[in-house]
């Protein structure tokens, strides 16, 4: 009968292994009907097999603390404290007899392992269950403020993207009606910058809606042209005359390639910059300085017209502003002293891109 405890515990922990996952109280009654089998039939020598079974036991609570609904491993303590109760009347050596070798009546040992184990491994899968709904609160937090980025981002390319050209364009239109019938030629020469116009806003949304809908080219599509950057400058103070407003663009940085995205906000900073200039400035004229020293690229774009508001009426100098914020550079926005306004950023440029 000595031997017989081994094969019944290696059965009972086999039992309890398959049926854990999906039926975890089950594979918990089998774990605690094995022990009290082994404690009826085989009592004075279980008690070492009955701690391994406490052990188990433990651990399958912890497994039900961690992974299932409060009320399952409140379900399997219970069942666990009920079948401890029944050991003392199964006969099980108490702690002091097994300890010294004594009869006298004592609380068995196996009831004050089991109560243990139970409680430190309900505490310990309590633990890990909040641990990870803690962890899903970060995850959520963080796609939640990832999201928000994105949407702002989206927002601040569909202002810069459109915003120019339909101040180019809206200028280009009342110029053209004014002197439909008495110039013909400047007629079409405003027709043409308005066509102009209205491609390249095309294109920056279809290159937008495309960059959202995949995030790679499928295979045969022919790639769309790259994001704006410092080298369209020139392109830039191109259609601003056609506007009606001259840009002295004084280069004095590298003009090395720069990393994409300092490369497309400084290009967007600038961009928003002139169509503040060319709606609301009231001037024919502004100027563009670009210089890179110390680890920063500078930008500032400044006119003579009548000023205007820090904050602004709407989203262009904030969308500046956070895109300079993004980076890790500075901002200011303001009228001068002298008359007219100032936009100037500054963006960190990385070592490897100076």
């Amino acid at each position: 009968m000595v031997m017989w405890g081994g094969p019944a515990l290696i059965g009972t922990l086999l039992a309890s292994a398959l049926l854990l996952r999906r039926w975890p109280l089950v594979a918990l009654a089998v774990t605690l009907g094995g022990s009290v089998a082994i404690v009826a039939l085989q009592a004075r020598a279980a008690t070492a097999v009955m701690v391994v079974l406490a052990v188990a036991a433990g651990l399958e609570i912890c497994y039900m603390a961690a992974t299932r609904p409060r009320r399952v491993s409140v379900a399997g303590v219970a069942m666990t404290a009920g079948v401890s109760l029944l050991i003392p009347l199964l006969g099980v050596p108490s702690t002091h007899s097994v300890l010294i070798g004594s009869a006298e009546p004592g609380v068995p040992l196996v009831v004050i392992v089991a109560s243990v184990v139970t409680i430190i491994a309900w505490l310990i899968g309590h633990s890990i269950r909040q641990a990870q709904a803690q962890a899903e609160l970060v995850r959520a937090q963080a796609a939640a403020q990832a999201a928000m980025a994105e949407r702002l981002r989206i927002a601040r390319e569909l202002h810069d993207i459109v915003a120019h050209s339909i101040g180019v364009i809206a200028i280009q239109a009342g110029s053209g009606r004014s002197v439909f019938d008495a110039r013909p030629g400047e007629a079409r020469d405003a027709l043409a910058a308005i066509e102009a116009a209205s491609r390249e806003t095309l294109s920056g949304l279809r290159r937008m809606v495309t960059g959202l809908r995949h995030a790679e080219h499928e295979p045969g599509q022919a790639p769309l042209g790259p994001a704006p950057g410092l080298a369209d400058i020139e392109r830039l103070a191109a259609t601003t005359r056609d506007a009606g407003v001259q840009v002295d663009v004084d280069r004095r940085d590298s003009q090395e390639p720069l990393p994409a995205d300092i490369d497309l906000s400084a290009f967007r900073i600038i961009q928003e910059a002139v169509t503040n200039v060319v709606r609301h400035a009231g001037t024919d004229r502004c100027q563009v300085c670009l210089s890179q020293q110390e680890g920063y690229l500078s930008i500032e774009v400044t006119d003579s017209g009548h000023g205007g508001s820090p904050a602004g009426t709407g989203y262009g100098i904030t969308g500046m502003r956070e895109r300079a914020a993004l980076l890790g550079g500075d901002f200011s926005a303001g009228p001068r002293p002298g008359g007219g306004f100032r936009v100037a950023a500054r963006l960190p440029v990385p070592v490897a891109a100076r």
